[in-house]
């Protein structure tokens, strides 16, 4: 008998585990609806790949208000600031949120009105027979009115209010913190993209500098002054300065598409900006480090939407403690009644003047207190900790902006000496009193030192936004308000 059971469960249990390995799986438009395995990819079906495809259309116009193919061609930095910010979708967001916000103010200061509704009743009720009044039908129907209105709730009317406008003045600072960020995020890529093609431009001259000199080599060579490997080094080093233009020219790329993302565009969106100097001129911002972080607590919207939002938090501790009081409300109504009785027809009003006083509430008042102190001294803990940040903020980037002018003024330094040692070494070889050797070096350490001269100019006029964001005073045009400042003198761009 126990051998009959357990083969009868071994034969129930192999059914069960076989019907569920076998059971139907759902397709997807005809394909297999995932894998036959971990190790297998999913082939879509047709229909699939036809609506990817069709989705994956662009746009006729893929931004609003979108430049022509001609203003693209011929974009500024500001018309660069200008596309991203009008196809952001962080500050799309922000936007409406200041929107919804400020709404919500409007609608919490709708408690300083009285309300008023109109209405209507039908009433048909029958009345039973007693002794001497037989049974009857009566029948009211008429419209109403009602006012009702909140005379006095010592603060938590006033408070609530009070909260929805430090809200609304909060989301709309984070919009303009949004707004300069997404100023900082486009003008650091279109500083990139510019830097990435200078870099470019400058190795196209190094290129041709090593195709003179492998041109020089070679009629050396030819005449017996010089032997096959001056030859081959100077063809070397051409190659050399070749495959870096050519990863120049893939760099250049990489950034022009990261620019075009960071306007709100596809990154294969065809556009151009004209040749712009990195700048005519570079600066030490004289203002002392104490004074632009005195102007950045003033300026930076994050510390004012931190303080608005501890406002919030302060008035929110005023609503909580009207809990424990008393409110005073006053009502009215008002009808007009048309009966089959006589007796029950005409008009009828009525009025009210209620105190309402809490009692007990089950703790919850000394809660709601509580919580919104906490609340409250959490806020002010944010705006302390968010000063803070902004204080480190444009500390570093006032000294990365003064490091980055040295910088341009060494770079400049070192591209002077650079072109006039590669031009006495260029002169030495063709005199045939120098080495291949020497030129040679003489013409990489000009190749980076232009690379340096471009970088660093760049990298200065990305330090100056970054400090003129951190201190709060970036336009929407990437233009700044520092003043006075100090010239640097002898660093104009070659």
């Amino acid at each position: 008998m126990k051998a009959k059971t357990g083969s009868l469960f071994a034969f129930s249990y192999l059914l069960t585990a076989g019907t569920a390995c076998v059971h139907p799986t759902p397709s997807i438009d005809g394909s297999a609806s995932s894998p036959t395995s971990a190790a297998t990819l999913w082939t879509p079906s047709s229909s699939v790949v036809n609506a990817a495809a069709r989705d994956a259309k662009p746009a006729s116009h893929p931004i609003v208000g979108a430049p022509s193919a001609d203003e693209l061609k011929k974009l500024t930095v500001a018309d660069v600031v200008d596309v991203a910010l009008r196809n952001s979708p962080a500050t799309r967001n922000t936007w409406l949120q200041a929107r919804a916000s400020a709404d919500v103010y409007g609608s919490s200061e709708s408690r300083l009105y009285p309300n008023i509704s109109a209405g209507a009743t039908l009433n048909n009720s029958r009345v039973l027979g007693t002794t001497g009044r037989p049974a009857s039908t009566r029948s009211q129907a008429g419209p109403t009115l009602t006012l009702t209105y909140t005379v006095l709730d010592f603060g938590g009317r006033s408070g609530t209010i009070d909260v929805a406008r430090q809200t609304a003045v909060a989301a709309n600072l984070a919009h303009n913190s949004t707004v300069e960020n997404t100023i900082l995020q486009v003008e650091g890529a279109a500083f990139s993209y510019l830097s990435a093609r200078a870099q470019r431009d400058a190795e196209k001259s190094s290129v041709d500098l090593a195709t003179a000199a492998l041109d020089a080599a070679s009629e050396r060579h030819r005449v017996g002054l010089a032997t096959i490997a001056d030859v081959l080094q100077a063809q070397t080093a051409r190659s050399q300065a070749e495959l870096d233009l050519e990863t120049l020219e893939g760099s250049t790329q990489v950034a022009r598409g990261a620019l075009a993302v960071a306007m709100g565009l596809p990154a294969n969106t065809p556009f151009e900006i004209p040749d712009v100097p990195a700048t005519d001129s570079v600066f030490f911002v004289a203002q002392s480090v104490d004074s632009l972080i005195d102007l950045a607590i003033r300026n930076r919207p994050e510390l004012a939407q931190a303080r608005a939002a501890a406002a919030a938090a302060s008035s929110q501790i005023r609503v909580a403690k009207s809990g424990y009081l008393p409110a005073l409300s006053f009502s009215a109504i008002g009808g007009n009644n048309a009966s089959n009785v006589s007796g029950f027809a005409g008009n009828s009003y009525s009025v009210t003047v209620g105190v309402q006083m809490p009692v007990f509430t089950g703790f919850a008042n000394g809660y709601d207190v509580a919580a919104a102190s906490e609340q409250y001294q959490a806020a002010i803990a944010r705006t302390e900790a968010t000063r803070q940040q902004v204080i480190q903020q444009v500390f570093t980037a006032y000294y990365t902006l003064r490091t980055a002018a040295d910088r341009v003024r060494t770079a400049h330094d070192l591209l002077t000496s650079a072109i006039q040692s590669e031009s006495v070494a260029r002169g030495r070889y063709k005199e045939g009193v120098g080495s291949i050797v020497d030129l040679l070096v003489a013409q990489s350490a000009l190749a980076s030192a232009r690379a340096q001269d471009v970088d660093t100019r760049w990298q200065w006029r990305t330090s100056l936004a970054q400090l003129a964001h951190d201190v709060g005073v970036l336009n929407s045009r990437g233009d700044t308000s520092f003043s006075p400042f100090t010239p640097l003198p002898n660093v104009r761009p070659r």
